[in-house]
């Protein structure tokens, strides 16, 4: 059940980013945008990728992945929001459900490590 919530948010998310790379492209914004909308993106397909993971490890490698292109999503958006390129209500919506996907892999990754463990 909480797979299926984190696969949801970041399919959310990833509507979000696109939409989000639209506005830029828009604006004559590229170099970000291109960033921002790659790592945006992955995040929903390893997300989804890992639902059908060969195996624990590859399960967990998937959501590690996700995890790290969450981080770097994170990155872009501060700095979209620095060099104004976004505004502050923007950034904050955009940069609380990529936190809260984080949040939510970090757990995931924990407990999928976890019982990995137990089964040595």
């Amino acid at each position: 059940m909480k797979e299926n919530k984190l696969a949801e948010l970041s399919m959310d998310f990833s509507v979000d980013i696109i939409n989000l790379v639209k506005y830029l492209k828009s604006n004559h914004e590229s170099i970000i945008s291109n960033q921002i909308g790659r790592s945006g993106t992955s995040i929903g397909a390893n997300i989804h990728e890992a639902q059908y993971a060969q195996g624990k490890k590859d399960f967990i490698s998937k959501l590690e992945i996700a995890l790290k292109e969450a981080s770097e999503t994170g990155y872009w958006l501060e700095l979209l929001f620095r060099t104004k390129h976004i505004d502050e209500q923007a950034f904050k919506a955009l940069s609380s459900k990529c936190s809260s996907i984080r949040v939510m892999l970090i757990a995931s990754c924990k407990t999928a490590k976890g019982n990995c463990d137990g089964e040595q």
